[in-house]
């Protein structure tokens, strides 16, 4: 079983012993070596509380549970909005407590209450408290009024310049210059927000990340024309985000969009697309043997033309690339097009790290075991041999080919194995792995990798989906992946089960994490699904614990025997599962059959109807589609939102079922209309539902409370449970109402 790296100082103690009693332990299965582990770990303890204690006097190297008491030395007080402090033995609590009360506030509470109501103070405020990037305005600048003559001030409450469309773009946005009209309503109001006014002050706060892409294929929009190409791989219309200016501090007030992780808008690119486009910037193009340019260097900036390409009307003079950021398109001339591929670097939005990505993962290796082989010295005996897992790279100087990978460990079939990405490509390749029994096989991404499975229609005859056959007592990983074009399919052994005698390494297992299964198999320019009936993840005959973590996949057909078999065990945490909309099945089994299968999901957004065995826990999740168990007394679901009418095990501080019996407390002859509309009022709302969004599956904004802080630790419901982003409002929200200047009103206003 896969196990985070051990600590380097285990076997110190072991290392000192003389290589005689060293040799001889291995000859009887290392118990010795055992032993001194279990004495260098109690060492390794004390050793460790020892040297953090002299850490604990500094706030920036104190565990966190001492930053809470450094804090009230300097009478610092956690804001009460926020919630209450978590306990600190469990790693959600000291997460919790992270956002609670933050460490940078904390050492920064006297320079706080030095700079107290100023402008600047706010944006310090906004990435010590909740680590947004922000921007603050103070809107009584922006309100329209007579000037008077004594006492001009040229550059505001100007008439509105038609011809200057850069500022009407900015238009209600953060770095927005235009005069306005009175806005009476209050910035800090529970219903509806108003903006520009005397007192009004706005913090600007941007909640997505932009992540990278990095020198990989762009997709070729045939249907439109050769010439017509998208930055995404998958062909949908992204916008493309600004790589943020990691040389400007984050604490730093910004001045223009450069150092935000907001969508690229074409009037700026326009005007100056130097600051935008070149390698190691927001986006670069590559194009090979085009032009008569260098391969090995970004199509010069020269080359590049902005442009709007909403119908792909636009044919671009030769040697030149048409470019629309806002679209995430490009066209070459009709008559001079690519002749050997385009790649292509670039910034996309998400809110979280979740599914395949170039963000730094930690890469979990085989943990070395004890295998018995057969003794070359005495026929018909085993020993014991300590197994090492083969590492085999693709790109970076390994292997040239996925399959060229495959076939060699199709050969070494070594126990334990890892096939690792080191490259953001696209791989076209027919996969199919066949585990024999006990071994494991790890399908990765290098950690900042994200490569491409693109699985086609290579056979006739024959299903053409990624293919893996487990055996008995098997492991099966994939890590960092997004695969696209066809499902995942997942077979049990095709064997009789082994002698009686064989002990298996581990309980056979499918984890997938980090992993992207594109919902539907694929999406168009519109984001809408290819194949929105097909599921993404088949699993067939598979005796085995399926495990998935942070990722995203369409809908789960699990087709399992149901006599005498006990149903297989799923667990899916900080994950979405999208079977594109609330009315298909997100997980069950052939033929609209319940899936044999025990599902425990936790924080988890799933968009379709869940029909299993048994539901043991279900936490802290988002159903949007019906669920429907067969054994309802097994299990229970708390702190989760579920659709009225449900068959559901027991359940626990749900919604819509607390919002109803609230309802009846308070009147009890209320009607069942009145029930219905609070019932509609508590329905998730997403700023998008679609895949290949940036907002995607992200809670709207108006969003009710019981769902945005009704987790059982006050955060979030769903997939994004863990970014705490309701107590990082709540907490900075009551700090800005503190440092504000007088007589002002404050408000968060988000631009993602």
């Amino acid at each position: 079983m896969t196990q985070p790296a051990p600590d380097p100082r285990i076997d110190r103690l072991y290392r000192l012993l003389p290589m005689i009693y060293r040799m001889r332990d291995a000859a009887q299965g290392y118990p010795l070596q055992g032993l001194l582990r279990v004495l260098a770990e109690q060492v390794n303890l004390v050793e460790d509380g020892i040297a953090q204690q002299n850490e604990n006097w500094f706030v920036e190297t104190a565990a966190d549970w001492v930053v809470p008491y450094i804090g009230d030395l300097v009478g610092y007080l956690p804001a009460p909005q926020a919630g209450l402090p978590a306990r600190t033995d469990t790693a959600e609590g000291r997460l919790r407590n992270r956002w609670l009360v933050p460490r940078r506030e904390v050492a920064n509470t006297v320079r706080f209450r030095r700079r107290k109501g100023t402008l600047g103070v706010l944006h310090h405020l906004a990435a010590d408290i909740a680590e947004w990037p922000a921007h603050a305005v103070e809107f009584y600048r922006l309100l329209g009024w007579n000037q008077n003559i004594n006492h001009l001030h040229l550059r505001r409450a100007r008439l509105a310049d038609v011809r200057d469309m850069d500022a009407l773009d900015r238009l209600e946005g953060p770095f927005d210059r235009m005069a306005h009209s009175a806005d009476v309503r209050r910035i800090d109001s529970h219903r509806t927000i108003g903006r520009t006014n005397i007192p009004s002050v706005g913090v600007f706060v941007w909640r997505l990340h932009s992540y990278s892409v990095t020198r990989t294929p762009a997709n070729c929009e045939e249907q439109v024309g050769p010439n017509c190409f998208t930055f995404s791989v998958l062909g949908q219309d992204a916008p493309l985000f600004i790589r943020p200016d990691h040389r400007v501090p984050r604490t730093s007030a910004p001045t223009d969009e450069l150092g935000l992780p907001s969508p690229i808008r074409r009037h700026p690119f326009d005007r100056h697309p130097e600051l935008y486009y070149g390698n190691g910037k927001s986006l670069a193009i590559w194009a090979e043997d085009w032009a008569g340019l260098d391969p090995q260097q970004p199509v010069p900036l020269a080359n590049i033309i902005p442009a709007d390409l909403t119908d792909w009307h636009y044919a671009p003079l030769a040697g030149h690339i048409a470019v629309d950021p806002v679209l995430g398109r490009m066209v070459f001339p009709p008559s001079q097009l690519p002749r050997r591929g385009v790649r292509v670097s670039y910034q996309y939005g998400f809110s979280a790290d979740i599914g395949g990505g170039e963000y730094r993962r930690v890469l979990r290796d085989p943990v070395p075991r004890m295998v018995r082989v057969a003794d070359p010295d005495h026929p018909g005996q085993t020993i014991l041999v300590q197994s090492e897992p083969k590492t085999y790279r693709v790109g970076g100087g390994g292997y040239h080919r996925l399959s060229d990978a495959i076939a060699a460990w199709r050969q070494d079939m070594p126990w334990d194995a890892v096939i690792e990405l080191s490259e953001s490509g696209v791989f076209v390749e027919p996969l199919q792995f066949d585990l024999g029994d006990d071994r494991t096989l790890e399908l990765r991404a290098a950690s900042g990798a994200r490569p491409v499975i693109r699985l086609l229609d290579w056979q006739t005859d024959l299903p053409d989906s990624l293919s893996v056959t487990m055996g008995h007592g098997s492991r099966f990983v994939m890590d960092g992946l997004l695969v696209t074009g066809r499902s995942v399919q997942v077979n049990g052994p095709q064997t009789d089960p082994p002698a009686p005698d064989f002990e298996p390494f581990c309980a056979s297992q499918l984890v997938i994490r980090h992993t992207t299964l594109v919902p539907g198999w694929g999406i168009d320019c519109d984001c809408e699904p290819d194949r929105p009936a097909e599921p993404s993840l088949e699993l067939s005959g598979l005796r085995s614990n399926v495990i998935i973590e942070h990722s995203i996949l369409g809908s789960i057909l699990v087709n399992e025997d149901e006599v005498g078999l006990d149903p297989i065990p799923i667990r899916i945490c900080d994950s979405i599962v999208d079977a594109t909309t609330a009315e298909k099945s997100a997980i069950g089994g052939i033929e609209n059959r319940p899936a044999h299968a025990t599902v425990t999901i936790l924080r988890c957004t799933v968009f379709g109807i869940v029909d299993v065995h048994s539901v043991p826990l279900a936490e802290n999740s988002i159903f949007n589609g019906c669920v429907h168990v067969a054994r309802r007394q097994i299990g229970c679901m708390r702190f989760c939102y579920v659709p009225p009418g449900c068959r559901t095990p027991r359940r626990t501080s749900c919604q819509p079922d607390g919002v109803a019996a609230a309802i009846r407390e308070t009147d009890p002859a209320v009607q069942a209309s009145d029930i219905a509309a609070e019932q509609l009022r508590v329905r998730p709302s997403y700023g998008s539902v679609r895949y290949g969004r940036p907002d995607y599956a992200q809670l709207g904004p108006y969003c009710a409370i019981e769902i945005t802080r009704g987790a059982d630790d006050e955060s979030e419901m769903g997939v994004f449970h863990d970014l705490y982003q309701p107590l990082r409002q709540a907490n900075l929200l009551a700090r800005l109402q503190e440092f504000t200047p007088a007589g002002s009103d404050v408000g968060i206003l988000y631009v993602t």
